[in-house]
C-alpha cells in the first residue's frame, strides 16, 4: 500500500489546514482532491488516498474538520458553509498546482458528505472532472450553508459522475432520479449509476465496491488528460 502522510498549511486568515497526501511511485497522471466522509479523515479515507496514489494519481485530502464520532458528525456537518469548504479545497488545488498539476488534470472525488461537497466544488470551480459516491443533500441541503445538489446540477462546470445505491434509507431513490434529471441539463457530460442491494454502503459488497471503484477510475481516465 502506498504510504500517506500529513502536511499542515498556514492560511492567510490565521487558520491552519491539515492535508493527508499520497504520491505515486512513478509518473503522475494527474491530481485528485479527496473529500472526506461525515466523520472526517478516517482510516477508510486514508486508504482511498493511498489507493488512488497506487493508480498513479497525486492524491490530497483536505481536513474540512478534525475526525469526529458518528454521534458528533451531524452537528459538525450542519455547521458547514459552502464558503468554508470551497476555501479549503482551493488550498488543495493550489497544493497540486505547486507540484506541476494544472487544473485541467485535477479532479475531485468524495464519499457521503464528501460526495455532496465534490458536486458543490464541481459547480463552483474550473477543474477537469468530479465523482460523487453516495452524496446526500440532493433535495434538502445537508447544511444551511450548503446548496442542494439539484440546485448545483445545472451549474456543473466539468464532467460529473454520481454513484449511488438503491437501498440507502438516507437517500431515497426518487431523489437520485431527480438528481439524474437535473444533471442531464448541465452543459457537460454527466452520468448517474445506481447499484442494487449495496447494504447501504459500497464497501459491504466486494463486487459492487470493485465496480464502483473501476467506474470512478475510468471517469477520471476519460476526462483528465
Amino acid at each position: 500500500m502506498t504510504p500517506t502522510r500529513t502536511e499542515t498549511i498556514s492560511l492567510t486568515d490565521g487558520r491552519e489546514l491539515t492535508l493527508t497526501v499520497a504520491e505515486p511511485e512513478n509518473a503522475v497522471r494527474g491530481g485528485l482532491v479527496v473529500l472526506h466522509e461525515a466523520r472526517g479523515v478516517t482510516d477508510t479515507v486514508r486508504g482511498l488516498v493511498a489507493g488512488l496514489a497506487a493508480e498513479g494519481w497525486l492524491a490530497v485530502a483536505p481536513h474540512l474538520y478534525e475526525e469526529v464520532s458518528g454521534e458528533e458528525a451531524p452537528a459538525v456537518v450542519s455547521a458547514l458553509s459552502g464558503e468554508e469548504v470551497l476555501a479549503d479545497t482551493d488550498v488543495a488545488f493550489v497544493w497540486l498546482e505547486q507540484r506541476g498539476v494544472g487544473r485541467d488534470r485535477v479532479g475531485v472525488m468524495g464519499f457521503d458528505l464528501g460526495g455532496a461537497v465534490a458536486m458543490v466544488v464541481a459547480g463552483s470551480r474550473t477543474i477537469g472532472a468530479a465523482v460523487t459516491v453516495g452524496g446526500g443533500g440532493i433535495v434538502e441541503p445537508l447544511a444551511g450553508g450548503l446548496p442542494s445538489l439539484v440546485e448545483v446540477a445545472e451549474e456543473l462546470t466539468c464532467p460529473w459522475l454520481g454513484l449511488y445505491g438503491d437501498d440507502d434509507p438516507a437517500i431515497p431513490l426518487s431523489d437520485v432520479e431527480k438528481l439524474r434529471d437535473a444533471a442531464a441539463a448541465a452543459p457537460v457530460a454527466t452520468d448517474v449509476v445506481v447499484f442494487a442491494d449495496t447494504g447501504h454502503r459500497f464497501d459491504t459488497d466486494p463486487g459492487v465496491s470493485a465496480e464502483a471503484w473501476q467506474r470512478a477510475l475510468n471517469w477520471f481516465d476519460s476526462h483528465l488528460r
